[in-house]
């Protein structure tokens, strides 16, 4: 089992900051794949970065060279720094964690956490 608590959102205005975190607990984190997911209203949920037990990262195009996702095995937690922020990044944003990755890249793994919503505005 891995319980997922998500922190960091806010309100930012466009072009701004913001640092996810996601902090993991239960079971041995550095085996597990770890992605962010969101979800803006009136859409589906969708996968923004993924990062795997070994550190590989992978980006959605809408966010490639503006967000990067991270991991420190130690604290048991995922990042995901976001710069150059949009009116269009505006979601609630999910951690999500599974043993496969092919899982958390397909539709989401096992556990998710509770979301934290970002809102991107001036």
């Amino acid at each position: 089992q891995v319980q997922l608590v998500e922190s960091g959102g806010g309100l930012v205005q466009p072009g701004g900051s913001l640092r996810l975190s996601c902090a993991a607990s239960g079971s041995i984190f550095r085996l597990y794949a770890m992605g962010w997911y969101r979800q803006a209203p009136g859409k589906q949920r969708e996968l923004v970065a993924v990062i795997t037990s070994a550190g590989s990262t992978n980006y959605a195009e809408s966010v490639k060279g503006r967000f990067t996702i991270s991991r420190d095995n130690a604290k048991k937690t995922v990042y995901l720094q976001m710069k150059s922020l949009k009116p269009e990044d505006t979601a609630v944003y999910y951690c999500n964690a599974d043993r496969i990755l092919d899982r958390v890249v397909q539709a989401g793994g096992d556990y998710w956490g509770q979301g934290t919503q970002v809102t991107v505005s001036s």
